[in-house]
């Protein structure tokens, strides 16, 4: 940990925001998942499922979106780190009990710095992409539920969320 406060790496002893030196960090296999979702109208969903949306195919575009927005993470967030990432997975599922869709990504790669903020980014810009896609039928959506499920490998090991499924 670095800095004057505890918890917090990205603060510096002199309370000023900074970059994490991880030169000195082992490389390790680094596995993220994050999830959120995106409430809408049962109708909206059925508009969804047929491929109907005036804008095209909402489910493939945000899974594509949500691809595209992990490996620009460093440029969306001032302080992370750009990364060489190996992997990323976006699944986009209905859920009738919301009634929506479920968002889950998982982002991976062997380095000195973690893939939980490209998780989340990706589920994150992958909701934002549904609700773009489907807000001409829908404007009253509702993105929620956005964190991080699990992550494993590097120095503070392993975290699986305790509401997780």
């Amino acid at each position: 940990m670095s800095g004057g406060k505890p918890g917090l790496t990205h603060i510096d002893a002199s309370g000023e925001a900074h970059m994490v030196d991880v030169s000195d960090k082992a490389e390790t296999v680094r596995i993220a998942t994050a999830e959120g979702h995106v409430k809408m109208a049962a109708e909206t969903l059925a508009l969804i499922r047929q491929g109907n949306a005036k804008k095209g195919d909402v489910i493939r575009t945000a899974r594509l979106a949500g691809i595209m927005a992990a490996k620009r993470t460093a440029d969306l967030i001032p302080l992370c780190h750009p990364l060489m990432l190996t992997k990323v997975t976006v699944e986009i599922e209905e859920d009738a009990a919301l009634p929506g869709l479920r968002v889950t990504a998982t982002a991976k790669l062997t380095g000195k710095t973690g893939v939980e903020m490209e998780a989340l980014t990706a589920v994150s810009v992958a909701c934002l992409t549904i609700y773009d896609m489907a807000k001409a039928a829908d404007k009253a959506m509702e993105i929620g539920g956005v964190r991080l499920l699990e992550k494993s490998g590097g120095k503070s090991g392993d975290f699986r969320h305790p509401e997780a499924r």
